[in-house]
């Protein structure tokens, strides 16, 4: 059965409503629904086949998460975060890694490490790889590591949480990274679990602080000035 088919079957508007938000949610964040796109509720209702309250109340999920805008008498468009909010998602998640490493360090189990390993096999495939799509893929697979590690913290309102503001940094990095520092957060990942597997909290959530500094690093989120059209496109006046 497809995604729109098991939508399309007879389950709760709420069941369908979340169920339109996931496939909307990874598609923007795969960067398949590009910043500023249109989500017109007509057309992503006749789509799954379900009512236009339906898809406003998936609309409106994503709004909340921050993923979707909505403005008056327009509609719903694919967000376009600002280089300050940016800022902010990753000031958020400095101030709340850490104490998720210092969590998981104390609730870590076998499972959770082979659970790690094997994310971490999923990244080398993928920087293995070449093109656009396998770029996206990286970004969810890097962000499926910092969704682990707050459900091994166990605080499952964190977890949310992070849930959120993995997506929105999902987001930023596909809009504003530049050259991709790939390699390098992938072996912060493997320094990251390492310290996991020796219950030191304190060194995981150093090295977390480190990573997040190495993802923003990448990011071009410098404020521009609103120049006029000529100097903008550089383009020198004519002599009279």
């Amino acid at each position: 059965m497809t995604p729109i088919e098991q939508i399309a079957a007879p389950v709760a508007v709420e069941d369908r409503a979340a169920m339109i938000r996931d496939h909307l949610r990874d598609a923007i964040i795969d960067r398949r629904l590009a910043p500023g796109t249109k989500l017109n509720e007509v057309e992503v209702g006749r789509l799954f086949n379900v009512s236009r309250t339906v898809v406003r109340e998936a609309l409106q999920a994503l709004a909340f998460e921050g993923l979707v805008s909505t403005e008056r008498n327009r509609g719903a468009f694919v967000a376009s975060p600002t280089p300050e909010d940016a800022r902010q998602v990753f000031a958020s998640r400095r101030l709340i890694e850490p104490g998720l490493a210092l969590a998981a360090a104390e609730r870590i189990t076998a499972h959770d490490i082979e659970d790690f390993r094997h994310r971490l096999r999923h990244e080398s495939q993928l920087l293995a790889e070449r093109g656009p799509s396998a770029r996206r893929a990286e970004i969810h697979a890097s962000g499926d590591f910092h969704l682990l590690l707050a459900r091994v913290a166990g605080n499952a309102v964190l977890s949310r949480f992070m849930e959120e503001l993995v997506a929105r940094s999902s987001l930023v990095i596909a809009l504003y990274g530049r050259s991709g520092t790939s390699s390098c957060g992938h072996a912060d990942h493997g320094s990251i679990l390492a310290a996991l597997e020796q219950r030191d909290g304190k060194l995981a959530g150093r090295l977390l602080l480190h990573h997040i500094d190495h993802i923003e690093t990448d990011l071009d989120i410098r404020d521009t000035e609103n120049l006029p059209l000529r100097e903008a496109l550089a383009i020198a006046p004519r002599e009279a």
